[in-house]
């Protein structure tokens, strides 16, 4: 019998802006922390917080869908306080300058022999 292999590379994220499925490794994660004032969202690029995670993809747009729709609520599935605007852009500007890092590295002087 033969096994389907599948053409997907590693695991896979819906964004919770458009509802799309991609690779994890494209979308940006927001994790819950709780604090005095309740239940907050936060940026988690790195991807070491605890807990359930709300995935969206790293642009303008998904964020806009994420704060008209209450998405992080309906993810988190609770009541949380949105991250401010400035928050959202700095994490989306964060997480694609580290995208252009990694892919501008220019090798090493001398390794391309």
């Amino acid at each position: 019998m033969e096994r389907h292999v599948s053409e997907v590379e590693g695991p896979q994220r819906t964004c919770i802006g458009c509802r799309q499925v991609d690779d994890q490794s494209s979308l940006l994660r927001w994790a819950l922390t709780q604090d005095d004032d309740g239940k907050s969202v936060v940026p988690d690029p790195r991807r070491r917080k605890s807990g359930r995670g709300a995935w969206m993809h790293p642009r303008p747009e998904c964020a806009a869908t994420v704060v008209r729709k209450r998405a992080f609520s309906r993810a988190f599935r609770a009541q949380v306080r949105m991250p401010a605007d400035e928050t959202i852009s700095a994490a989306i500007d964060a997480f694609t300058a580290r995208e252009r890092a990694d892919v501008t590295v220019q090798p090493e002087s001398g390794s391309e022999i």
